[in-house]
């Protein structure tokens, strides 16, 4: 099984801003969608922005304006720039790569923690 291998989490105080990453390898494929979803405990996985391969991009509402997602083709690989980041957005940030319908494959989530 091939997963997705993220990087770039860790604290940051309020306010800051902080820099995902997440690489596919090539072994897996063509992929039409990327994505990053994060997860705090106890509460539900959610949505936080996804691209795609054309450049196409959707953002929660609670990070729009302050996040950005973007993506490299020729790398297989996916970013999330995070900036004016709040307590609130502390959680474990999953990316996500996916072909539907045939198949979607996660990173091993890394954490973001956001200080007051």
């Amino acid at each position: 099984q091939v997963q997705l291998v993220e990087s770039g989490g860790g604290l940051v105080q309020a306010g800051g801003s902080l820099r995902l990453s997440c690489a596919a390898p090539r072994s897996i494929g063509s992929i039409n969608a990327m994505g990053w979803y994060r997860q705090a405990p106890g509460k539900q996985r959610e949505l936080v922005a996804v691209i795609t391969k054309s450049g196409s991009t959707n953002y929660s509402d609670s990070v729009k304006g302050r996040f950005t997602i973007s993506r490299d083709n020729a790398k297989n690989t996916v970013y999330l720039e995070m900036n004016s980041l709040k307590p609130e957005d502390t959680a474990v940030y999953y990316c996500n790569a996916e072909r539907t319908p045939y198949w979607t494959r996660w990173g091993q989530g890394n954490q973001v923690t956001v200080s007051t």
